[in-house]
């Protein structure tokens, strides 16, 4: 059996998309998932599944989500492995680590389109895209950074969806 995270994003945002976790938790074990759990209202799942293929995971959850719920979800799952491989790879230093945030890709982006992403910066602003994350870190906190998620999804042709590094640890810890 095989630890998975899946990464919601949009749901319970502003009064949009509501998707109450305990609800989520009985339709995914409904649907065929196991060991269910979530984290924070944002969208986070954690299960355990026979299958490796993550893109046929992804797929699954949303359509459980659209059939219940009657709304599209973006849904990314990742191994655990894979997401413990992302928060140990961040390339800024511990004190900057601890207040990054974690965009992760569904899939690893052209190199030349990274290459036109990095063409733009602004100031007390850093960011690495090394594989299927974009690592992100704002001098002046995430709530006043310039750079904004749909930014990096037009730029580099991907769909994302970032967790702050709080929520990563947790969920490593969950799964």
């Amino acid at each position: 059996m095989n630890a998975y995270i899946a990464l919601l994003r949009g749901i319970n945002v502003g009064g949009h998309k509501k998707v109450p976790m305990a609800e989520l938790r009985e339709l995914l074990t409904k649907s065929g998932l196991e060991n269910v759990k979530t984290y924070i209202q944002s969208g986070n799942v954690i299960f355990q599944y026979e299958s490796n293929d993550l893109k046929v995971l992804e797929n699954h959850i949303k359509k459980a989500i659209l059939d219940h719920f009657g709304f599209e979800v973006s849904v990314l799952v990742r191994a655990k492995v894979q997401l413990k491989t992302i928060l140990d790879n961040c390339p800024f230093p511990e004190e900057n680590k601890v207040n990054s945030y974690f965009a992760i890709l569904s899939e690893i982006p052209n190199a030349n389109l990274v290459k036109e992403a990095y063409a733009k910066t602004y100031e007390n602003e850093e960011y690495e895209i090394i594989n299927d994350c974009l690592y992100f870190y704002c001098a002046k906190g995430y709530g006043n950074a310039k750079f904004n998620l749909n930014y990096f999804e037009r730029k580099l042709k991907v769909s994302a969806t970032s967790r702050n590094y709080k929520t990563m640890v947790k969920l490593l810890e969950l799964s």
